[in-house]
């Protein structure tokens, strides 16, 4: 086992063999819009995510089906057929799962992929000097609360489900291409080749939210991190969510946890505080790159179509462990 559950990682990770290892992982959950294909859709785009976080190919699939046994079978149809799609675009085979009779419809895959031993990005690993990147916006925790209240704006919803439903895909494609012929760098065992970006450390902000997933990789890494509140996108209409109330159990449960280890500069308002801790669903990624690599990494990302934003920076450690300025 190279990678378990003892800094809270994304994913699973198994060595096969000198040259491959398995990433495993597995999501699920109850549906957050009406449309059935649409749920199959975020739900494989969320369950993929992890895979991707540690810079994975995804190769299997297996789907888990809580179903009612007097609802519409046409509406399962249309949930498996939605994730199916995003599974396809991945380059993901489904080749089962298991159903179960619930009262509660819920949906999602458990999903193992390939990595190179050498080539995994984990918590682990973020150095002082490192600038943080971030992809996609912050905000679908609080859109989607809104929206079972009948109350999100359509654009709203539009965006939110644009975010959920695009695949960490081209990103990881940007970082691991970059690294393909790399050579062993004798200091950490990490990969670097000409051309490389040096990535240090790597994860997807999902039901922690932004601050929770910074914490886990502040703390295995053993650093601190300072990030730029202006500097993080944030959805259409996840602040006008916040300010009316709109805050899912989940950001409550993140904040009562996390914000302890957290100091704000005043100027940072409090709808501000409060989206840093909104769960996400199929949220992008936070990187640890290199300084010198940063604008390069920035800009291949955004040339491939992935949004990327610098949001702060890596820091020694101390207390707090997380600054917000």
């Amino acid at each position: 086992m190279l990678v378990g559950f003892d800094h809270a990682d994304d994913a699973g990770v198994y060595q096969l063999t000198p040259e491959s290892a398995l990433v495993q992982t597995v999501d699920f959950f109850t549906p957050i819009v009406d449309d059935p294909f649409t749920f199959g859709q975020i739900a494989a785009t969320n369950s993929l995510s992890d895979v991707y976080a540690m810079g994975g190919r995804p190769l299997t699939a297996l789907a888990l089906v809580c179903f009612p046994e007097k609802a519409d079978l046409a509406i399962l149809e249309r949930i498996l057929a939605g994730g199916l799609s995003k599974m396809m675009e991945a380059g993901c085979t489904v080749i089962g799962g298991h159903s179960i009779r619930d009262e509660e419809t819920k949906f999602g895959y458990s999903v193992t992929g390939l990595i190179h031993p050498k080539r995994i990005f984990a918590n682990e690993g973020a150095k002082r000097g490192d600038r943080l990147l971030f992809t996609k916006s912050l905000g679908t925790g609080v859109i989607s609360t809104a929206i079972k209240k009948g109350v999100a704006r359509q654009e709203w919803i539009d965006t939110a489900v644009n975010s959920m439903t695009t695949l960490n895909k081209k990103a990881v494609e940007v970082i691991t291409e970059s690294a393909g012929t790399a050579n062993l760098s004798a200091d950490d065992g990490r990969r670097k080749a000409e051309g490389a970006f040096e990535i240090h450390s790597m994860t997807d902000v999902t039901g922690f939210g932004l601050i929770g997933h910074a914490r886990e990789m502040a703390l295995a890494s053993n650093v601190s991190l300072q990030i730029e509140a202006s500097k993080i996108p944030l959805l259409p209409g996840a602040l006008d969510c916040v300010r009316a109330g709109h805050i899912p159990g989940g950001l409550k449960a993140n904040r009562d946890f996390a914000e302890c280890l957290v100091a704000y500069d005043e100027s940072v308002p409090n709808d501000v505080r409060t989206i840093l801790f909104d769960p996400q669903t199929a949220g992008g990624l936070l990187i640890a790159v290199a300084p010198a690599d940063a604008a390069a990494l920035k800009s291949a990302l955004i040339a491939a179509g992935v949004p990327a934003s610098e949001i702060g920076e890596v820091h020694a450690a101390t207390k707090p462990l997380i600054t917000i300025c």
